[in-house]
């Protein structure tokens, strides 16, 4: 696949233009926030946005309806949430959240700081789409199989894996060298495009870049035994044993949409707070008492402890009013479908069917909303997908 136009994702510096106004994404590389930097921005979505912060399916987060680009732009900067003007958009790193914390074979959270500043510290890799995905996987399995470009898998506490497009490409690195390997696997990528924004999209990707990696360092370790890359939805939510004896809490945000008032209560709490790929958050290293009140003031202001929560099952586009493409506001119509009982857990027998009304849809299992075909948003893997048509709901059950 070819393309002839370069990517539009929207970063701080250049706004996506949604039909509820302007909209912009802001790169967290492995979802790691300061306790400062949520409160900066919850500052600004309170002040120059709509009043939330989108989490998105990358760890990043989003503000809507920005009314002051340049504002916005000065107070992310003081924050040290825009360190580049240039490399902004491409520092999209995912990191398995509780690495180094509960479980997982190896702490990858320091490759995050290095492959960031490796990133944003050579001039070439600011050509790479907005949409190339970096991926950092403890060896849980938890990141690696949400599509990266470019990712490394834990194998064990001191080596990993490479990933390239999704697929292991054999080859395994010393802990050391995982950073480098992946910044010239960047390199590579842009050696091998031809217009294209993802690396799965040049033919027989993985093997040719490998190749090109093997031949310009003759001393790289490879193996016929692959790393089994599978989709998984298992969101960290809830009382989380931490190996240091204290606390990490997983907190679920419906439909990934957390208010100002409430980012400020978690900033509040000042301890290091992680963007999950799933939409939700990890407030990490608190002792217990301090846990317990954090799940007591902030369970009413609407985050999710309960991992039996059937928030946890959906996600949705932004529907109606912020995309004009959307055929009705799938989010009112998903949140009255929780909130009457008729999103059901895993294992209830359903059918394709179509013509629906938002009232009539009963869906069970992990299942996507969207409000029109393109289905944005929509998460890997086996999905019960809900897409609005110009005759009404159609549902497709999860293969």
């Amino acid at each position: 696949m070819t393309r002839t136009d370069p990517d539009s994702c929207p970063g701080v510096l250049r706004l996506h233009d949604a039909a509820d106004g302007p909209l912009a994404r802001i790169r967290v590389p492995g979802g790691q926030l300061t306790p400062e930097q949520l409160q900066a921005l919850a500052t600004a979505a309170r002040e120059l946005a709509d009043g939330h912060i989108e989490l998105t399916s990358r760890g990043n987060v989003q503000l809507r309806q920005v009314r002051d680009a340049a504002a916005l732009e000065e107070q992310l900067t003081a924050a040290g949430l825009l360190p580049s003007a240039s490399h902004e958009r491409i520092r999209n790193i995912i990191a398995s959240p509780l690495a180094g914390r509960v479980g997982g074979r190896a702490n990858v959270h320091p490759l995050v700081p290095a492959l960031d500043t490796g990133l944003r510290g050579d001039a070439r890799l600011a050509e790479l789409p907005g949409r190339v995905l970096f991926t950092l996987d403890d060896g849980r399995g938890d990141v690696s199989g949400l599509g990266g470009d470019i990712g490394v898998h834990a194998v064990d506490a001191d080596s990993y894996a490479l990933l390239l497009a999704g697929a292991d490409s054999g080859v395994r690195v010393p802990a050391t060298e995982a950073v480098d390997l992946m910044l010239a696997a960047a390199h590579g990528f842009l050696d091998l495009r031809d217009g294209q924004w993802r690396l799965h999209e040049i033919p027989e990707a993985t093997t040719r870049l490998t190749d090109r990696l093997v031949t310009a360092r003759p001393g790289l370790e490879t193996t016929g035994e692959a790393v089994e890359v599978a989709v998984r939805h298992d969101i960290p939510i809830g009382w989380l044993n931490q190996a240091d004896d204290r606390v990490a809490l997983g907190a679920g945000v419906r439909l990934g949409s957390l208010t100002a008032r409430t980012a400020e209560f978690i900033a509040a709490v000042e301890r290091p707070i992680l963007v999950t790929p799933w939409r939700s958050l990890v407030i990490a290293d608190l002792d217990e008492w301090a846990a317990e009140q954090v799940v007591r003031v902030l369970a009413p202001m609407g985050l999710i402890f309960d991992a039996n929560s059937p928030w946890l099952l959906v996600s949705a586009c932004a529907g109606m009013p912020g995309c004009g493409k959307s055929l009705t506001d799938v989010r009112g119509d998903v949140a009255e479908a929780v909130e009457s009982g008729r999103v059901v857990p895993s294992g209830a027998p359903q059918f394709a069917r179509e013509g629906l009304e938002a009232a009539e849809i009963v869906a069970s299992g992990r299942q996507h909303w969207s409000g029109c075909d393109r289905r944005c948003g929509r998460p890997r893997g086996a999905v019960t997908d809900v897409i609005a048509t110009t005759d009404g709901y159609r549902l497709n059950p999860a293969d």
